[in-house]
Formats: C-alpha cells, sequence, structure tokens
C-alpha cells in the first residue's frame, strides 16, 4: 500500500475518506478523463465517453452532497445497487488529492454530482481526472 503524508491531501476531508475507501468493498469503479469543464450559471457541465464509446454528460453542481449514477459508465450486477461512491482526483498543479464520500440519490442519463468542492476546483479547472468508486 503507498504511503501517504498528511501534506499529500487537500484538506482533512480528503485524508480521512480517502482512508476509509481502503476499507471499503469495492463494486465498481471508473477513472473520467475530463477534457473541458463548461461554466454554467450554478453548474459546471463536461462530456466524457462510457464504455461503448458513446459521449455522456457529467454535471457538478453545489447542493446537499450525492451522486446521481449514469449506469453505463459502470459495470454493475444486477443485484448490486451501490450506497456510497467515493470521488477522487488529484489536482493538477500540486497534486494534492482530493476525496469525497457521497450518497447514491439515484439514478440519471447522465452523471450529476452534487458537492461544493469539486464545484469549485472545475471552474478552476484544477484537475481533469475523477475516478468514482461505488461501495
Amino acid at each position: 500500500m503507498l504511503y501517504l503524508k498528511n501534506d499529500d491531501f487537500f484538506d482533512e476531508d480528503s485524508k480521512i475518506v480517502y482512508n476509509q475507501l481502503a476499507n471499503s468493498e469495492v463494486c465498481s469503479r471508473v477513472m473520467l478523463n475530463i477534457e473541458r469543464f463548461e461554466i454554467g450559471q450554478s453548474y459546471v457541465t463536461a462530456k466524457i465517453q462510457n464504455r461503448y464509446g458513446h459521449n455522456v454528460s457529467v454535471n457538478i453542481q453545489g447542493g446537499r452532497p450525492g451522486i446521481e449514477i449514469q449506469e453505463s459508465l459502470f459495470k454493475l450486477k444486477e443485484q448490486e445497487k451501490p450506497s456510497y461512491a467515493y470521488l477522487i482526483t488529484r489536482l493538477i498543479q500540486n497534486t494534492k488529492i482530493v476525496a469525497r464520500k457521497l450518497p447514491v440519490v439515484g439514478w440519471r442519463d447522465w452523471l450529476l454530482i452534487y458537492e461544493d468542492t469539486l464545484l469549485e476546483l472545475s471552474v478552476k479547472d484544477a484537475y481533469d481526472e475523477l475516478e468514482i468508486v461505488l461501495v
């Protein structure tokens, strides 16, 4: 296991969440490469490709933390209904780790993330990859 120091993390929440993930049973994970964020009034969007090569929209907005999953991004068995999603990224400028744990609140035709910090960082183009781990 990779040893990380306290200063490898963006904030204390990231350190706690990242360490929780190490003890979680993973049911699916995906790495999203984000070329460009489009900024709206209170949200950002991006286009990514799912595992079938189709374009899927990602929408990140502030508010009560949660995530609405887009099924074609993940390999899930019929009976698997994850309760939480861990979102992990490294900042481009200083490689600090940002990690958040969000409750899965539904399923959509696009990926919808409600999380204030990720919204702020995406407006600043501070990251270009986002790993999502469903547990």
